[in-house]
């Protein structure tokens, strides 16, 4: 079970349920991965609704890898997540909320 307390967001991909966390390294990762000079670059184009189908893929590939996950993004390719594009891009926002909130989850 997620705790959204600690920043973490329940994902069920191929029927397994994942916790995803996005840790200081993971972000770092993800700053790497999606070219931006600082993840805040990253949460304005989420915000706007301006994001891409790769920053959506890595910044699920940051949280799964903070969650634990040993996976590449290249194992998500085919992958069956929970509510389809609409659900990843639900969870990434939370993942995003979630680790940049300091009141309550969302």
């Amino acid at each position: 079970m997620a705790n959204p307390w600690a920043g973490e967001v329940k994902l069920v991909i191929d029927g397994q349920v994942h916790v995803l966390k996005l840790t200081l390294g993971a972000l770092a990762e993800l700053e790497a991965e999606v070219q931006c000079g600082a993840v805040l670059e990253l949460v304005e184009r989420f915000e706007a609704g301006k994001f891409s189908s790769a920053d959506l893929l890595a910044l699920i590939v940051a949280g799964l890898r903070g969650g634990g996950w040993q996976g590449q993004a290249r194992d998500l390719l085919s992958a069956d997540i929970e509510g389809g594009l609409p659900g990843a891009a639900r969870a990434a926002g939370q993942l995003l909320a979630r680790a940049f909130s300091i009141d309550q989850p969302s």
